[in-house]
Formats: C-alpha cells, structure tokens, sequence
C-alpha cells in the first residue's frame, strides 16, 4: 500500500483534466460515469487504471485473462484507485492467419492511443502469447505511462502415455513421427487431447516464455510473475499484486522510460540468451527498444551471446524440463540470481529502487532445471547472429537446438519461392534432394510473407523422415515458432521480397554455413549475382487497399523490429486537450 503522505494530489492526476476541472466537458465526463453506474466517491480524486485486456473465446492462451482481470481490480481498489477494463485485439498465434505478426503493431498503435485519448494514469497491460507481448509494451513505452505488465502464464504440462509433452515442440516431433510412419491416426488423436490442457500459453520455453520473462528481466512486472503457471492460485495472486502496485506508481510517478533504460535491455538480451530462448526475441526486443529511444541491434545479441552461458535446461533448447518445472526451481529470480555479475543491478523496477533488491533472497531449488555456470546447458547463449553475402544485414540462428554436425555444412541449395509450393512439391523425387542439400525458402519476409510467417523450420520429404533423417539446413527470411528446433537460418535481411540476395539463389548453388565464425555464404561471384539481380522482378503487391497497404507501406526489415516507420521514429505527440 502507498504511504499517504506519497500520495498526488488529485489535481496532480492526468485524469483531472476529464474530472476535476470546471466546464461543460466535465460536466458531461461526470454525468456519464453516472450513467456507468459509479458514484462519485468511487472515482472522483483517485488514479485511474486501465486494464488492457487481451482476453478473447478463441486464443486459448488468454481464456483465462478475463477472470484475471478481476483480481486486479481487487488489487487496483484495494490500493485506492479506479479500475478500468479495455478490451484491445487478441493476438491468438494459434489461430490468427497469416500470422499475428503482421498485426503486432496494430495491437502496440491501439494501446498507446487507448492510453493517450482516455481519462488514464496509469495501466496495467495483460498478454502473453507471443505478439501480444511487444505489442502491449510497444504502445505503453510510446505513451510513457506508469505500466505492469501481467504475464499470461504457461499452461499444465501435456501429457500422453508415460510421456510428458511439451507444447509446440512435442507437436513438431510427433507430426514428423506420424509422416515418417512411426505412429497412426489413433496416437495423433490422443496427442490431440494431451497436447495442451489447460488455458495459459506454450510451457516450453518458446516465444511466449521468453518474451515474458524478457518483460520481467526489463523490469516491468512483479518479481516471479512470468513463470507462474496460468491455472496457479499464485497466478490470481499475482493479478491482484500487480493491480496493487500500479496505484503506487502512479503516485511515485514512475513511468515506463524510468524502467526501459538501455541498461534494462542490455539485461533483458542476458536473459533471452541465458535462457536459450527464442529467435523471436530479437526481432521484438529490437522493437520495443526502439519506442524506448534505446538503440539494440543484432550486434548486441551476438556480443551478448558469446559472455552468457545457457542455464535453464527448459525445452526445446535444454533437453528435459517445461516451464512449471523452472517456476518451482526458483523462476526467473532464481535464474537471474546466478548471473548478477552480468546484469545492471542499480536500475529501477516497477516493485522495486533497484534490480539488486528485487533479487535480494532469489534462489535456485533444483539445479537440473536451472544449471550452475559450472555445469551450463550451452556454453554460449542460445542464438547466433550470421553475416555473409546471403545476409549484408544479417540472419539468426538457434544453434542449441540444432544437430552439432550440420552446425559446419556446405551443400548445394533447394530453392522454393513461396510456402505453399514447398508445401505442394518437398515430396516429389525428382527433386532429388538428400540430407546434404539446403533447404531454401524466400518470399516470407515481413513484406513476403506476408507479415513473416513461422515458415522457417521448414519440413523434410517424407522419405528422408522414414529412413531417419531429422535436420537439414534450412535458410529463409521468414522466422520460426520458438518451440520449434533444427538447424534453420532465420530473419534473412533484407528479405527476398524486397530484393535481398536470398531472391537471386538457384537451385543447385553452393551455401556454406559457419556458425563458429557466424558466416553464411552463398558461393557465386558477384557478377554472376549482379547479371541475376538485372534480370530479378520485383513481385507484385500484396494488398492494394486497408490495413495490409499501411502495413506494407510503413514496414521496417527484421534486422530493425519489423516496427512501422512512423511509429519508430522519435518525435512528441502530446496529451489531448479534455476540456
């Protein structure tokens, strides 16, 4: 709870410009909260706080936000000030085609100006699934409220049999299993059931848990929330601190730019790659960054990535453990507890003056799920970051979650220009391909794709499963579901669409790829490369009209987050006037 004396003013609160100040306008912001059904007692003087909910029927990572959201509002009265709940898009990765990224900064655009139009002072942000995370924190930087964010959690682990199944991952490996003829229809059904059983988003440690416990590294959430598994009682309780806590913001007047420092995101890429968490990670930190005024690139992440060993042994980069596995061994407290030295413990948090604070007590109960630097998963973080004549401006790479062999590997590439000729044609013999080829996919970039769909872990021919290949080189400019694995090459800059260099590979053309020396290198001279780039044209438009024309209009490559320009770009947009 807040100390009276730490208290604004009710005249010092944003919202007193609706409230509190004489006129007509006010009169009739008055009279319709009336109409609302409040009194004034309950609203009158007191901050108000947006609840940004996510929550829909058909994203089964966010089914259960909307009794979230209850709690806090408990929390938010509990401290002394005003709920409200804001239904904002649903970004369900699950459903929502031909990706939710391409409407990631649709949901960022509605929350900063829900944030800035509204009578708000402060706002409690409610996602998880993979976009509706960046997106939530995108918005809420460009406003620069004081901000929480409350994490969605990871459902129950899956189960089948005698095994425990991880989400996406454990879908991945059985489809393949099923097409190389290992199991039936009859096992795929039951997989249906025991895949994912309850709300809450994927427990593995894919694009969902990295992104959140990215959100609680920079420091924008409780401590512990971005582990707590969705059905946990201690999730409810969460809910309710966060509602709590958000009042005092308000009161300290503690914005979301005195949280998201440079050093904040310095710490939240330890975190990523300490955790051997997604490829995603780096497109969305870079955007989220960005709105924060802070400069991240794809260098950070490589610099990073060569001083962090991987410590949490969490599928699909570790080998045997899922996210309720990690809560329970200390979370990510207790992860970043072992790290300390590579962190900025003196910045601020939302619950907390300092880092160093906040993980005051923070410990590890098992040190299977969350190694000692001593025994790491991975000596190096989890994502390499390639540069070549197939990428001037960059590829990524989950090289723990590759085969060892192909880490090193030359092999003349198979090109497809679009996914669904993949689709149609990666069984057909007469491509001849075997395990030393390279898998080439263009096309599925942010303006190919479009909106870069989870096309890179490309699949193998059928015939190359049953006689028990499962990895290949696979290179492409579109990206790939964190609980995917395999020696897939990522985020290919600039993409093909575009006329990146990945649009001027043949079929038959050497690729060599290094991970070591974080090279990627397509072997044609470059006047041959220029004679193809003379004859390349350019394909034609995929949206002539509505949301797709902006997005394609204003799009930026991955290698910069993938933010609209006109979103990214600095400048000031002040507050409306209400009366």
């Amino acid at each position: 709870m807040v100390d009276m004396t730490d208290r604004k003013r009710p005249e010092d609160l944003r919202s007193h410009q609706w409230y509190g100040t004489e006129g007509l306008r006010t009169f009739s912001h008055r009279a319709r909260t009336r109409q609302l059904g409040y009194l004034p007692e309950e609203h009158l003087g007191k901050p108000v706080i947006a609840i940004l909910n996510t929550w829909s029927d058909i994203n089964p990572c966010h089914v259960h936000l909307r009794d979230r959201a209850q709690a806090v509002k408990r929390g938010v009265w509990q401290a002394g000030g005003f709920p409200l709940e804001f239904p904002v898009s649903t970004l369900s990765e699950t459903f929502q085609k031909p990706t939710p990224m391409l409407y990631r900064n649709m949901l960022a655009m509605e929350t900063e100006e829900l944030l800035r139009s509204y009578p708000v002072d402060g706002a409690v942000l409610m996602g998880g699934c993979d976009k509706s995370t960046p997106a939530l924190l995108m918005g809420a930087a460009s406003a620069d409220l004081p901000a929480v964010f409350v994490p969605a959690g990871p459902m129950l682990p899956g189960h089948w049999r005698d095994e425990v199944l991880g989400s996406g991952t454990d879908m991945w490996k059985y489809w393949d299993d099923k097409r190389a003829g290992v199991i039936g229809d009859c096992e795929m059904q039951e997989l249906e059931s025991g895949l994912a059983r309850s709300p809450g988003h994927c427990m593995t440690m894919g694009t969902a848990s990295t992104l959140t416990a990215a959100a609680e590294a920079l420091g924008v959430t409780v401590p512990g929330a971005s582990s707590i598994p969705a059905v946990d009682s201690g999730h409810d309780r969460m809910a309710a601190a966060a509602g709590l806590r958000i009042v005092e913001l308000v009161h300290k007047d503690r914005k979301l730019s005195d949280i998201l420092t440079a050093e904040a995101f310095q710490d939240a890429v330890t975190t990523v790659l300490g955790l051997g968490g997604s490829t995603n990670a780096v497109i969305h930190l870079i955007a989220m960054a960005g709105r924060a005024g802070v400069k991240l690139t794809l260098d950070d992440f490589d610099r990073v990535a060569r001083t962090v060993p991987v410590l949490a042994n969490v599928r699909p980069g570790g080998q045997t453990y899922l996210m309720e596995d990690f809560h329970f061994a200390g979370g990510l407290p207790g992860f970043l507890s072992r790290i300390t030295d590579l962190l900025h413990l003196d910045r601020p948090t939302v619950s907390h003056d300092t880092l160093r604070e906040q993980l005051d007590g923070a410990r590890v109960h098992n040190d299977d799920v969350i190694r000692t630097r001593d025994n790491p998963v991975a000596q190096e973080g989890g994502v390499a970051v390639l540069r070549g004549n197939l990428c001037p401006d960059g590829a990524v790479i989950k090289h723990i979650a590759a085969e060892p062999h192909l880490l090193k590997h030359t092999g003349p590439a198979v090109v497809f220009d679009d996914y669904k000729t993949m689709q149609r044609t990666i069984n057909d013999p007469s491509l001849g391909i075997t395990p030393e080829h390279v898998l080439v996919l263009r096309n599925a970039g942010p303006k190919g794709g479009p909106g870069m769909p989870e096309y890179g872990m490309l699949p193998l021919p059928d015939y190359l499963l049953k006689q028990g290949v499962r990895d290949m080189v696979r290179i492409s400019d579109a990206r790939m579901s964190g609980t995917s694995y395999g020696t897939c090459v990522l985020h290919v800059a600039p993409e093909s669409y575009v006329g990146g260099p990945l649009a001027l590979v043949r079929t038959g053309d050497r690729i060599t790829l290094d991970v070591e020396a974080r090279t990627l290198h397509l072997h044609v001279d470059d006047e041959e490369l220029e004679r193809r780039r003379a004859d390349w044209t350019p394909p034609p438009t995929r949206y002539e009209r509505g949301y797709g024309a902006l997005y394609n209009e204003q799009i930026t490559q991955a290698d910069t987050g993938c933010d609209f320009e006109f979103l990214a770009r600095p400048g000031r947009v002040a507050d409306p006037y209400a009366g």
